[in-house]
């Protein structure tokens, strides 16, 4: 029997590098973390529509995210396939021991530019 394995995505986090701008707004650097075995399943059509009258935005691609990780994906950008995607909305997450495989958060991306 095959076992699932994903693939490796970049996480884009948003650090503060320390200093402001003229208007007193702290200045982010983009930090890239490559993060492992991430299944990347385009959404179904439904899901498309849901997505579209809940928060007006085009869900393209569904991640599911292994259990190991503890990174923020709320709003969260990625770069996979050469482009790069907005997490939309928050994590969906199960609850970890009465889920078998290696994965307990799913979020949905939308292309971003």
């Amino acid at each position: 029997m095959a076992r699932l394995k994903g693939v490796t995505i970049t996480l884009i986090v948003h650090e503060p590098t320390g200093s402001v701008d003229g208007f007193g707004a702290p200045i982010c650097a983009d930090v890239e973390t490559p993060i492992e075995n991430v299944l990347i399943a385009p959404v179904s059509s439904e899901d498309i529509v849901h997505q579209l009258e809940l928060t007006g935005k085009r869900a393209v691609y569904s991640l599911a995210i292994p259990k190991s990780d503890e990174h923020d994906w709320t709003d969260a950008e990625v770069r996979f396939f050469g482009q790069r995607w907005r997490v939309i909305g928050t994590p969906l997450e199960g609850i970890e021991p009465l889920i078998p495989l290696d994965w307990n958060r799913k979020v949905m991306v939308e292309r971003y530019e």
